[in-house]
């Protein structure tokens, strides 16, 4: 503990369940390596401090109002956050540098945040810390997403058909039709670009960025990072696999009754799904999960890592997260996609269009579109194909993390780097 105590990282998530999930398995990849982790958070979606009794947990208040906390508009809550949060995260770091927080637990080494907080790196600046922003995305979408403005400026959104099935070359592999529905409804284009080119602004000063994806996911991307930003890039993931066991931050409490029921299924014979929000399972008719007899299983919140390395687990059906693609993959399940909204859209593409290990349902939610995909995957010689890829696929990830492996070299330089400071 004397060795650990010596440095201390300051870890900053953006409060939400996509983000707030890699920033945790970083802290206990970064534990792992020596260093005693602080985390600051906000009152909204709060971390479970219990589940990380090794770490120190200090909140900060968000300001924001019950209404705007449910509220679905990600981009308004964003924009609050941001501006309610500067003051309160700088008292914060005031009082751990003055040493209240830190007479037992080091000198702080360095501050590392979401990409989501503009106003961090003024914050970092002012103390003298230097500040690792952390991307939580596939960095084929970070890359691309930031360049959007600078598109739209060029006149190349938007495009005069929204439904267009051509490529957009300037952010492959995506479709004119997928980026039209990243780019949301008319009325958030001039918030979405000005909040774009602060995360532009306010990234390209940090001293690094810390990818939680590998080489061998965004070697194309990551050979084009020069163009945009001159400090180092540091694919680490994928994170939840670097230490053992494997494990999830989830900000619920999942229901474990669904893998004993996975114990009585045959092997490769389940395709685990999810649906947005959890309370429309109390809106259930009655006696529809007596109905189910067995042939399948509802729960609010599943154990996902758990399910997916089932071995009766065949097939995802999902919105394509990058937390969620990158369990599939690293599990090898493959997947059929359902992506609705933001980076979704295109690690969706990166599934079934470049890596070839899943089935897009290209929004079709009709139900002999769905059990015609179920089938291809599951039973069809094409599923087979599907199989090998993802497996193939899998393996090259998995041997990423492993000492000597590209995530396990950056991984390496990284702590090099914190320790340098």
């Amino acid at each position: 503990m004397e060795k650990r105590n010596k440095r201390r990282m300051i870890l900053f998530p953006l409060p939400l369940q996509g983000c707030i999930n890699p920033m945790l398995q970083l802290a206990k990849i970064l534990f792992s390596r020596g260093f005693s982790i602080t985390i600051i958070h906000t009152r909204f979606n709060a971390p479970k401090s219990s589940d990380h009794p090794l770490f120190t947990f200090l909140q900060i208040p968000d300001g924001l109002s019950e209404t705007q906390k449910q509220s679905r508009d990600v981009l308004l809550q964003l924009t609050l956050l941001n501006n309610n949060c500067e003051n309160p995260l700088r008292e914060c770091l005031t009082n751990l540098i003055k040493g209240s927080e830190t007479e037992e637990g080091g000198e702080i080494s360095c501050l590392i945040d979401d990409s989501g907080w503009v106003f961090t790196q003024s914050v970092a600046d002012s103390f003298n810390l230097p500040r690792f922003v952390l991307c939580a995305y596939k960095f084929t979408f970070f890359l691309g997403h930031l360049l959007v403005p600078q598109l739209r400026r060029e006149g190349f959104l938007p495009f005069p058909d929204s439904e267009a099935e051509d490529s957009v070359p300037a952010f492959q592999p995506l479709r004119k039709k997928d980026l039209a529905r990243i780019m949301g409804k008319k009325d958030q284009v001039e918030p979405l670009d000005a909040y774009l080119v602060k995360i532009l602004e306010t990234t390209k000063p940090a001293s690094g960025l810390i990818v939680m994806s590998c080489e061998e996911l965004d070697r194309d991307s990551l050979s084009e990072s020069h163009k945009v930003f001159a400090f180092p890039i540091y694919p680490i993931g994928p994170p939840h696999i670097h230490v053992v066991p494997a494990s999830s931050s989830s900000l619920f409490e999942p229901d474990q009754s669904c893998t004993p029921w996975l114990d009585k299924q045959e092997t490769r014979s389940v395709m685990p799904g999810s649906v947005q929000g959890r309370d429309w399972i109390e809106s259930l008719p009655s006696g529809f999960m007596e109905g189910l007899n067995g042939k399948g299983k509802i729960v609010k919140w599943a154990p996902q890592l758990d399910v997916l390395a089932h071995r009766a687990t065949g097939g995802f059906l999902t919105h394509n997260g990058w937390n969620s693609t990158l369990e599939s993959i690293c599990e090898g399940v493959p997947m059929i996609s359902l992506p609705f909204v933001w980076d979704q859209l295109l690690n969706a593409r990166f599934v079934s269009d470049v890596w070839r290990i899943g089935i897009h349902l290209e929004g079709r939610i009709e139900r002999r579109e769905i059990e015609s995909a179920v089938i291809r995957l599951m039973v069809e010689p094409e599923g087979k194909q599907i199989r090998e890829r993802v497996n193939a696929l899998r393996d090259e990830v998995r041997r990423s993390v492993q000492r000597g492996g590209s995530s396990s070299r950056y991984l390496d330089d990284l702590v090099d780097r914190i320790t340098s400071f």
